[in-house]
């Protein structure tokens, strides 16, 4: 008779999503702790002296500050369900250089073009994971249809929000991460396609 094992384990399953899941959640209880001031240091973005050498750790650092509980679920709950399996097919160190690319071009359009706007949170990096996803089933010399209708939906919306409604949402953030995330895939996609 076949004995089965019943042990079950966790894995540790996506390092990068987890470890950077991991390192908001610090970010946002750091913020509690001082009432607001670590995220006003280190993770968030705005126009500040080139010479402080906080300011070049907040071109990056800014995707992993949130401005409450809400907002820190709204992003982790999709980053948590789409990076993994992006995580999965792409690689580690290529769901990096997203996060980290996003980072910190939606940081300097940020401090550059809007000097009086304090930038936090991961909705970039989430708006390019979900451009992102659908490369992962794409045949060679072929526009995903999917990729179309998420681009239009997400992209549109935001577009809409920022023209119309007034709310503190960094719309131009989330279209950046859209952009990033659509020709990341489209690269990495390419480059996947040419090594066979």
């Amino acid at each position: 008779m076949k004995k089965f094992n019943t042990k079950v384990r966790l894995s540790f399953n996506s390092p990068v999503i987890l470890t950077f899941t991991l390192l908001c959640f610090a970010a946002l209880v750091l913020s509690w702790i001082t009432n607001g001031n670590t995220n006003l240091l280190l993770f968030s973005v705005y126009r500040s002296s080139l010479l402080n050498p906080l300011t070049y750790v907040r071109f990056v650092g800014h995707v992993l500050g949130h401005a409450n509980w809400e907002h820190f679920l709204g992003n982790m709950m999709l980053l948590l369900v789409v990076g993994p399996l992006l995580e999965e097919k792409y690689g580690s160190s290529n769901i990096l250089f997203v996060i980290l690319t996003t980072a910190l071009v939606t940081g300097l359009i940020n401090f550059i073009f809007f000097p009086h706007v304090q930038l936090l949170g991961a909705s970039g990096v989430v708006f390019a994971f979900i451009l992102l996803s659908p490369f992962t089933g794409v045949k060679e010399g072929t526009i995903p249809i999917t990729l179309i209708l998420v681009a239009l939906m997400y992209i549109g919306q935001q577009v809409y929000d920022g023209l119309f409604i007034q709310d503190n949402v960094a719309n131009l953030t989330h279209i950046i991460g859209g952009v990033i995330g659509a020709l990341l895939g489209f690269i990495m996609h390419k480059n996947k396609m040419n090594r066979y």
